[in-house]
């Protein structure tokens, strides 16, 4: 993996959104400024945040709390070298809220504008979008 960013002098946040097949990755700073994200295979998980760790100034992990996220939280913190903070947060109805943030970080152009949201289909997989969500829950129960 190559990862091309100046790295952030303060920590960031590693949102995972764990799955069988595929997680979510994202980073994001306490500035809310999003330095990475991207769909990986599931098996591909520990070697990216390990790569991940090594180029930013992860502090803790925000993972998502359904699916598989007990084993997820054991493989992670068996697999890093230097394990981090897990946070689990709620992941109810983030599907439906990244499918509504894809348009707004990739809005159709052309003649695809004129086809309504509920319509459109997401030509790709939004577990990363998730993870981003989950980092952005994570900071406003700190906030609220």
């Amino acid at each position: 993996m190559s990862l091309s960013f100046e790295a952030p002098a303060q920590p960031v946040i590693l949102g995972f959104d764990p799955g069988r097949s595929k997680c979510g990755v994202a980073v994001m700073g306490l500035d809310r400024n999003l330095y990475y994200h991207q769909v990986i295979p599931a098996e591909e998980a520990i070697a990216t945040i390990q790569v991940l760790q090594g180029k930013l100034p992860i502090s803790m992990v925000v993972m998502g709390d359904q699916t598989t996220a007990s084993q997820w939280k054991e493989k992670i913190n068996a697999g890093l070298a230097e394990p981090l903070r897990i946070i689990m947060v709620d992941e109810r109805y983030s599907s439906l809220e990244a499918r509504d943030r894809y348009w707004k970080m990739y809005p159709p152009r052309g003649v695809f504008k004129l086809i309504p949201r509920s319509v459109r289909s997401i030509p790709r997989p939004i577990d990363d979008i998730v993870a981003i969500l989950l980092i952005e829950r994570y900071l406003g129960r700190l906030t609220d």
